[in-house]
């Protein structure tokens, strides 16, 4: 058996012309920190701290649409709600579940968001 202890980070990706508008939206819409990404990499990337996790951001071109995403447990959904709609992404309802309020978003690149919390 695994015995997981906590996420470490998420790694989304952007096509790699789009890299500086990944992190204008990032870290102007979304409010994240950017952060030290090692040089050994030897790669185009984006590194953000999010509490106790990261996210990492690389370049890949899109090829389909996905369900697949990260969620985030937040702290004041209706406030993140207005942040994203002031800033013109489109939010998408999710159905509802015991104990939880949430809705994903797509962020300019692609990427399948849900925002979560508990209630």
């Amino acid at each position: 058996m695994i015995n997981f202890k906590r996420t470490d980070h998420i790694h989304i990706c952007v096509p790699v012309d789009r890299l500086e508008e990944a992190r204008q939206f990032y870290t102007e819409v979304i409010g994240l920190q950017e952060k030290y990404r090692p040089v050994e990499l030897n790669d185009e990337g984006i590194w953000f701290q999010l509490q106790d996790i990261e996210l990492h951001i690389g370049v890949e071109e899109l090829k389909f649409d996905t369900i697949r995403h990260t969620a985030f447990e937040v702290s004041d959904l209706a406030s993140a709600r207005k942040q994203l709609e002031a800033n013109q992404v489109k939010i998408i309802p999710q159905r509802k579940l015991p104990g939880r309020d949430r809705f994903a978003f797509i962020d300019p690149f692609g990427n399948r968001m849900e925002l979560l919390e508990y209630v």
